[in-house]
């Protein structure tokens, strides 16, 4: 779980820091609160994984889309991250779908 947080993180936080040079946002804010909301939602993703393993892919494709919900409202509520809903929004959906992507193809 530690490598996976971490890759998570990396990959993450990369689209966040060129989010917010691109659309000129805050880049430690935003940053701090992906990063808080990766520590949440990667251990309630473990726990929903190790909890309904028999339903493996649904389970993680319901977990995936509340993941992305709850960091988009993190990210929107956190006034110093300086984000529109819809930015919120389209961040958060390129964080998860990149680093989803990635951890698609790596080891568990």
């Amino acid at each position: 779980m530690i490598l996976t947080l971490f890759i998570t993180i990396i990959i993450e936080s990369v689209v966040v820091i060129g989010y917010s040079l691109w659309g000129k946002k805050p880049v430690k804010p935003i940053l701090f609160t992906s990063i808080c909301g990766n520590l949440i939602t990667q251990s309630l993703l473990r726990v929903m994984l190790n909890l309904f393993f028999q339903s493996y892919l649904l389970t993680l494709l319901i977990a995936e889309i509340l993941i992305g919900v709850m960091e988009t409202v993190l990210l929107y509520a956190i006034p110093a991250n300086q984000l529109r809903f819809k930015e919120a929004v389209f961040l958060s959906l390129g964080m998860n779908a990149l680093s989803f992507s990635i951890g698609w193809f790596l080891p568990t």
